[in-house]
């Protein structure tokens, strides 16, 4: 509709300015079309009501939400591994036997031989590359590294002889040990992976006073579980270790009273006695409880008592 109005506009001015030149000059024509043209351009304009007009809303485009890149995950704290010829599943022994008892006496300056019997607990063959190393404590006159003195299949014990020296000064030392694998990979023995260790004293003394030094009560139950025979047999056993040559009098005492009478020990030097001469036997017809126990005692040199050890009695 527009478009038509236009048209007629056109055609208007144009017989409009063919009249005009007709009746004047140029500039008073010219006047005129100019005039009658921005009068009809007014007159045609299409008006619309500005209150029923609908405005035009541009749209803002919503932004679409950036993404973040992602941060990388966490590192995992390094875990244990075992790199390829790595030697660490043959780190693995416990301690069997050993020579010189802990607290021995000793004069100083003096060479002796201590021995552990290492046993070999690894699915490794352990041959001489392995090692021997000083871990903690007083060297006592050895080296810091020795060799494995042979070949030890799995399953197999390995005696470790160390040639060490007393030191010069009376005073209680103690010498540590671990092994080594050809990697570098430092073990001990048992599941604590413990270093094995040498534990002297030193006096200048004549006769020094010797003593017991440890004393290890258990009770060994016959048979092991079970009810038959009738009689269940309880066995103490001690471990009883001295430092140097000693006579002991000893006893052991009964929850129920049933006392053992007194014996003697004697030790000719530092060594480990284990002692299995005492019974206590219980009949089924013996009341049903678990609060039996039996304690080792030392009457002479000197007065002595040692932990009590409990055991139950259970055989409806």
């Amino acid at each position: 509709m527009f478009k038509n109005k236009i048209n007629i506009l056109i055609t208007l001015t144009f017989i409009i300015s063919l009249l005009i030149t007709a009746c004047g000059n140029d500039a008073e024509v010219q006047a005129v079309i100019q005039t009658s043209i921005a009068q009809t351009f007014t007159a045609q304009a299409p008006t619309e009501d500005p209150v029923t007009q609908t405005p035009t809303v541009t749209s803002i485009p919503t932004q679409t939400p950036f993404s973040l890149t992602p941060l990388p995950s966490p590192i995992p704290s390094p875990t244990s591994f075992t790199p390829a010829g790595s030697k660490a599943q043959c780190a693995s022994a416990s301690l069997e036997d050993e020579t010189v008892v802990d607290g021995k006496i000793f004069k100083p300056g003096v060479e002796f031989v201590k021995t552990w019997y290492i046993k070999n607990t690894s699915p490794c063959t352990w041959d001489t590359t392995y090692k021997i190393i000083f871990w903690s404590g007083d060297m006592l006159g050895g080296g810091y590294v020795y060799n494995l003195p042979r070949v030890t299949p799995p399953g197999q014990t390995v005696p470790i002889e160390l040639v060490l020296t007393t030191p010069t000064t009376a005073g209680t030392y103690r010498s540590e040990w671990k092994l080594q694998t050809p990697d570098n990979i430092n073990f001990g023995v048992g599941i604590y992976q413990a270093s094995f260790y040498a534990e002297i004293a030193v006096s200048a003394e004549e006769k020094p006073v010797y003593d017991i030094t440890s004393v290890v009560l258990e009770i060994d139950r016959e048979p092991d579980y079970g009810c038959a025979p009738a009689n269940i047999d309880y066995w103490a056993v001690v471990t009883i270790t001295s430092n140097g040559p000693i006579k002991i009098r000893y006893q052991y005492i009964h929850s129920d009273g049933g006392n053992s009478s007194a014996q003697w020990l004697e030790f000719k030097e530092a060594s480990k006695i284990v002692l299995k001469d005492h019974r206590w036997r219980v009949g089924r017809a013996n009341s049903q409880n678990d609060n039996r126990w039996m304690q080792f005692l030392i009457k002479e040199p000197f007065y002595r008592e040692y932990q009590k050890v409990g055991f139950e009695f259970f055989c409806p």
